[in-house]
């Protein structure tokens, strides 16, 4: 959907856009305050509780680990670079990532984006002093990388098994030192669903010891059933899986005396009275001191898929999660609830959004479209450089490689960036984009040594995008201030200013965003040049989130 907007005269002297009875004033900014810089979505409320989602981003398809008094959780990431976040926590309401387990994903082919495909839902372990990741790649295998020291070098990934279709995997070292592999099927590459797998695997994961064997078929009562999680208490094997589809179903939990079953079944998690639609797949962790909870995520749309934290308890070795107000043995996620007691106070936290580019290193809030080159960008006097890499004039927004992206950090915010435009080149374009299935972007085009604000709309699966001059910079115009609004989860616009502290005008079009394959939207910046010629630079002081 585009919609024209209108400009008017704000009374603070600023200006308006008036958009389908929406009303945007922009007034006068003051310089850029880094004091004044907070996070987007704190869940930790500060006084025992904390409010769900712990994490109102995209980390999809959630696994996690404590390790002593350490947690751990990765998450999808498709065919972004760097590949598989790694985020840590000591009380799971607060997180930080703190690495990647992939620099870069290990095919060629990831060179160029390749929307849904990539890292699927990963799963972390630990045995014996060594921590596991086994990413499924639907089109290429299941991949596994392993490391000592999480915050450091993860090892290149090796297969541990190459077939296509596979997805979902989960190791498992039962009491005996025997390992084995649970995973399901994606039907989008291997023609069928609603299976579980399980395969015997070489104690270290470097492959699969035979064909394994299906031990549960969920067709009749659990449809879609996926993303099994494997553990043992008290005897009994349990997986842990989502079924019933993303966005409408439940958490399914599996029993058996024999790791290849038969199983039994129950639906322990759903959205029942609760905002919380389909409450899927994730990890069971514990606490020093047995308290039991459960990391799933949600489906909410163009924010992506948010990770909750429930509270979990065992009945009659089942486990119980959420509230069950009912007393039914199927719980219902909570929006609020005390913290988990894991001994210590950590500071009240979230994972980074805003950037100040003041590191050697690019922050981890940061990923590429695709694999990326060192010599897309550098760092240095508190600026990120970003040099305009070559790109054929037909090329769709969503499909440039060097788009430098980010998740969304919370349903309603807006980003100031700050760009030096001086050593643009002609054919360069470099600007703000918002990447997802409905994308837009505003770049600032440099066609016969003019600078042009373009607005570029499309939709990733349709070659329909449309580029539209929205504005003409003045003459020697060398520094721009970039803003993106995203209101109400739905509504992406632009606006920019010629001065940190001047007026911020609505420019081009309110753009409703749509998420991509699997994933939500993201927010960024790129520079290509579409001259045929060695192309120039932009530099950038800040990319700022600051609520609305």
């Amino acid at each position: 959907m585009h919609v024209e907007v209108s400009l008017a005269v704000c009374a603070g002297g600023g200006f308006c856009g008036i958009n389908h009875n929406i009303f945007y004033c922009y007034e006068q900014e003051k310089a850029m305050d880094k004091s004044k810089i907070k996070k987007m979505w704190i869940a930790d409320q500060g006084d025992g509780t904390y409010k769900n989602p712990i994490l109102y981003t995209d980390y999809s398809d959630p696994d996690a680990i404590r390790v002593g008094e350490d947690y751990f959780m990765i998450a999808s990431s498709f065919c972004n670079a760097p590949a598989v976040p790694l985020l840590h926590s000591g009380d799971l309401v607060n997180w930080k990532v703190i690495n990647y387990i992939w620099d870069k994903m290990p095919f060629d082919n990831y060179d160029k984006p390749l929307h849904g495909c990539g890292a699927w839902a990963p799963s972390i372990r630990y045995h014996e002093g060594t921590y596991y990741v086994f990413v499924p790649m639907p089109d290429e295998g299941i991949m596994m990388s392993k490391t000592t020291d999480p915050w450091g070098k993860w090892s290149e990934p090796s297969f541990v098994r190459k077939v296509v279709g596979w997805i979902d995997p989960c190791p498992f070292w039962d009491d005996d030192g025997k390992a084995y592999m649970v995973t399901a099927f994606a039907r989008s590459r291997i023609g069928f669903k609603s299976f579980l797998y399980m395969s015997p695997m070489e104690p270290d994961c470097s492959g699969v010891l035979d064909d394994g064997q299906f031990v549960y078929d969920g067709h009749a009562t659990q449809p879609t059933i996926e993303g099994p999680k494997l553990y043992k208490r008290n005897g009994y094997y349990y997986i842990f899986a989502p079924a019933g589809g993303v966005k409408p179903g439940w958490q399914t939990v599996l029993r058996s005396r024999n790791i290849y079953g038969p199983y039994e079944e129950k639906i322990v998690l759903h959205q029942g009275s609760t905002p919380i639609n389909g409450p899927h797949q994730g990890a069971w962790v514990d606490t020093p001191d047995g308290q039991d909870w459960f990391l799933h995520f949600q489906d909410v749309g163009n924010t992506g898929r948010i990770v909750h934290l429930q509270p979990m308890r065992w009945v009659d070795d089942w486990p119980v999660i959420g509230v069950n107000p009912d007393e039914n043995g199927c719980g219902e996620p909570v929006l609020q609830y005390e913290k988990p007691a894991v001994g210590a106070a950590y500071p009240i936290d979230a994972p980074e959004d805003s950037d100040f580019f003041e590191g050697e290193k690019l922050g981890l809030q940061w990923q590429w479209n695709a694999n990326y080159r060192e010599d897309w960008y550098s760092l240095g006097g508190g600026q990120l450089t970003l040099y305009a890499q070559e790109s054929a004039v037909e090329t769709q927004l969503c499909d440039i490689p060097n788009l430098l992206i980010q998740k969304w950090p919370a349903p309603q915010f807006r980003i100031t960036a700050c760009l030096h435009l001086e050593n643009l080149k002609e054919g360069d374009a470099a600007g703000m984009v918002s990447q997802c299935g409905h994308y837009t972007g505003l770049l600032a085009l440099k066609k016969d040594g003019k600078l042009i604000l373009q607005q570029r709309t499309g939709n990733w699966t349709k070659n329909n995008e449309v580029r539209t001059d929205a504005a003409v910079l003045p003459e020697g115009t060398e520094t721009l201030y970039l803003r993106m609004l995203v209101k109400q989860e739905t509504e992406v616009s632009f606006c920019y200013s010629l001065a940190e502290d001047g007026e911020y005008r609505p420019v081009g079009e309110m753009v409703e965003a749509a998420p991509g394959r699997w994933v939500g939207v993201k927010a960024g910046l790129t520079a290509i040049n579409e001259g045929g010629v060695p192309g120039g630079s932009a530099a950038v002081d800040y990319f700022v989130f600051e609520e609305l």
